[in-house]
């Protein structure tokens, strides 16, 4: 069996004549296997975290869920039972996310996913989506088709919860538009050649093609229809606004569509959009860290729970210390009841009734011109 990667960073601060509780976060990320992609820049904004908050030191364990969901769910129980968390983060990966989802109720620890997690109603109590919902990216998606003229889409996707949450949308939302989903395929995530899915999606020629992947995994299934010829629109899922479309993809991906929400190319958002400042400090303290263009979204997602944790922290230590039941409950509570926060991504205003939060305007269409993104008016 694979040895769980841990690791340990603790930042203490110690005021003279007063005690204070140390805040501590659980993070759970793919930083191996299939969405490792995701999980490193995931990992590397917890970087830019703050070592306080509210005034109480924060200590993070971050675990490697290896891109699996019982590897998650055992991560998920060491850090309730043995380091005492008081909130969990993750993960990167959708069906490990909603595999975390079950031992957060269970244990009534809150949950941020990082990932669109669609869960039954009632099971995402204790569980926050800090990302895009794929109802608002689909969203923006067929409002842009309708533009474009669109009227036949094929859909080619991975086969888990990821890619049957965006399939669900989709399907929701393209029959008022006028709009018919002609082909569906679907891989995993581990697969190598799309080439017989390619060929499906293709045949009838529609007017465009939706792929539903992440990262580097997103330009396997582009180059494969372009191989065959395919010359109407594509578009991707906010999981493939990362370099590595571009990197892998080359000419192949030149003109895909891709929605996303606004930090990677916060600098060409008009200076009325309420997300650019924000973002825009995002991006140049990631890129001071790692270096130029290596902004991220996932990254971006990770940076906006600090955003967050700032302002319900202070609401949840009236009602309890960390490293209780109690606290964890009023942490809970103070996320449903913080208002509109805005983060590099968008803006949440989450509810006891509404664990999503991200609202359509916040989002964008991006273009890829020239090797680089373009965000679309």
């Amino acid at each position: 069996m694979k040895m769980l990667k841990t690791i340990v960073v603790s930042a203490c601060l110690i005021l003279a004549g007063a005690s204070q509780a140390e805040i501590t976060i659980g993070a759970i990320l793919p930083l191996s296997g299939p969405a490792s992609g995701l999980g490193i820049p995931s990992k590397n904004a917890m970087a830019l975290w703050p070592k306080v908050i509210a005034g109480e030191p924060v200590k993070l364990v971050i675990l490697d869920d290896a891109s699996d969901p019982s590897t998650g769910v055992k991560n998920a129980r060491r850090l309730v039972s043995e380091d005492k968390v008081d909130l969990i983060v993750g993960s990167v990966a959708t069906p490990v996310a909603v595999a975390i989802a079950d031992v957060a109720s269970e244990t009534q620890t809150p949950q941020f996913a990082l990932s669109p997690a669609e869960l039954p109603t009632g099971k995402d109590a204790w569980t926050f989506r800090l990302t895009n919902s794929n109802a608002v990216m689909a969203g923006i998606a067929i409002a842009h088709m309708k533009k474009q003229g669109i009227k036949t889409l094929a859909f080619i996707g991975y086969s888990d919860t990821y890619g049957e949450s965006w399939l669900k949308e989709l399907r929701a939302a393209t029959p008022t538009a006028g709009i018919t989903i002609t082909a569906v395929e679907r891989f995993a995530r581990a697969d190598t050649s799309v080439t017989a899915q390619a060929l499906r999606v293709t045949a009838g020629n529609p007017d465009a093609i939706f792929i539903v992947a992440s990262g580097s995994g997103a330009a396997m299934p582009q180059l494969a229809i372009v191989d065959r010829g395919y010359k109407g629109k594509i578009y991707q899922s906010q999981s493939a606004a990362t370099r590595d479309l571009m990197r892998v993809g080359g000419k192949a991906v030149e003109g895909t569509f891709v929605v996303s929400g606004p930090a990677v190319a916060p600098e060409q958002l008009p200076d009325t959009h309420p997300s650019k400042a924000v973002a825009t400090s995002f991006v140049q303290a990631y890129e001071k860290q790692y270096g130029p263009n290596s902004r991220n979204l996932f990254a971006a997602d990770n940076f906006g729970i600090t955003l967050i944790l700032e302002k319900a922290v202070p609401e949840a230590l009236k009602k309890g210390k960390p490293g209780t039941p109690e606290f964890r409950a009023a942490l809970k509570t103070a996320v449903e009841s913080t208002g509109s926060v805005f983060v590099p991504q968008g803006w949440v205003t989450f509810s006891a009734t509404d664990h999503w939060g991200f609202q359509r305007s916040g989002g964008v269409v991006l273009k890829v011109v020239n090797g680089d993104w373009k965000v679309e008016p």
